[in-house]
């Protein structure tokens, strides 16, 4: 079992920044990735950015060039920076994390964090 808490997240203005952390309770250098979701009121859960364990990084369009993923193995946490933020990224942030153990892959969440974004 492994468990992730999501800190960071807020109020904040129009343009401004964030950073989201996800610590995770089990070492995540041999998880097969880790990302972020986010789900706005009325919306669907969507997929943010992830980072895959050989390092390389996907995002979401609407974010591309504003926000970015990386982890740090040593402290078992994976971060969000967020900047030139919008109203429309005002959401519930959620940490998710995939791990395989034999030939099973298992899917871990958090609980979630706030962002708003909001004059």
């Amino acid at each position: 079992q492994v468990q992730l808490v999501e800190s960071g997240g807020g109020l904040v203005q129009p343009g401004g920044s964030l950073r989201l952390s996800c610590a995770a309770s089990a070492s995540i250098f041999s998880f097969n990735s880790m990302g972020w979701y986010r789900q706005a009121p009325g919306k669907q859960r969507e997929l943010v950015a992830a980072i895959i364990s050989g390092g390389s990084t996907n995002y979401a369009d609407s974010v591309k060039g504003r926000f970015t993923i990386s982890r740090d193995n040593a402290k078992n946490t994976v971060y969000l920076q967020m900047s030139s933020l919008k109203p429309e990224d005002t959401a519930v942030y959620y940490c998710n994390a995939r791990v395989r153990v034999g030939v099973h892959e298992y899917i871990y969440g958090g609980q979630g964090t706030q962002v708003t974004v909001s004059s």
